[in-house]
């Protein structure tokens, strides 16, 4: 696929890209992109929630009636579950919510995302970027040219750039990454892939490493 390149008004330069046919043009695989993005969110999981049981709660063990002949469920002690303010019965415990997921899975789950995004026409090639100072206004300006300005956006770039960075941190719809660090999630929960000229070759040597 051929796109062309936007420059930071907004306008269409002369220059062009190619995008790898191996990684924007492949069939998608919707089970591992659900498999990946399930693996992410799980990851992202404390999983400190807990219920005291039982045997944790203070209070009397005298039994408060007898076992049988009073009518309703039978019950020992305070902490009896059938009470109220008693304990609960198998709550939550902590526990770590993440499992394995194959490395060739993960990198086919990002394949079939970027190709998800390549067949929707949602990819937007952009001129190398290098703000002098950190500037929020100089950004949505830059969205206001490509016409994303309402649009929720995934900006790429080839490595750290603190400017850049500091400069669309504070609005809401944009997220920045570099091109090692995008998942699967990341592609898919934004209407727009916005990629600078630079990127799109640290993509096409990060999948072929």
């Amino acid at each position: 696929m051929e796109l062309s390149i936007y420059n930071i008004k907004g306008e269409v330069t002369d220059k062009k890209v190619t995008l790898n046919d191996s990684i924007f043009g492949i069939e998608p695989n919707n089970h591992v992109i659900w498999l990946d993005v399930k693996q992410y969110m799980a990851n992202r999981r404390q999983g400190t929630h807990k219920t005291k049981e039982r045997s944790e709660l203070s209070g009397s063990t005298r039994k408060l009636i007898r076992q049988k002949g009073g009518g309703g469920a039978r019950r020992g002690d305070i902490n009896s579950p059938v009470l109220v303010g008693g304990a609960r019965v198998f709550g939550p415990q902590p526990r770590y919510y993440g499992f394995k997921l194959n490395k060739k899975e993960k990198v086919l789950a990002r394949k079939s995302a970027l190709s998800i995004k390549a067949l929707d026409n949602a990819i937007v090639v952009v001129e190398d970027l290098n703000f002098d100072a950190p500037k929020t206004k100089s950004f949505v300006e830059l969205t206001k040219n490509l016409q994303l300005a309402d649009k929720k956006l995934l900006l790429v770039l080839p490595s750290q750039n603190k400017n850049v960075y500091l400069s669309a941190r504070n609005l809401p719809k944009v997220k920045i990454a570099t091109a090692s660090d995008i998942n699967t999630y990341g592609i898919m929960d934004c209407a727009s892939l916005v990629l600078t000229e630079s990127s799109v070759a640290a993509i096409d040597n990060l999948f072929k490493a």
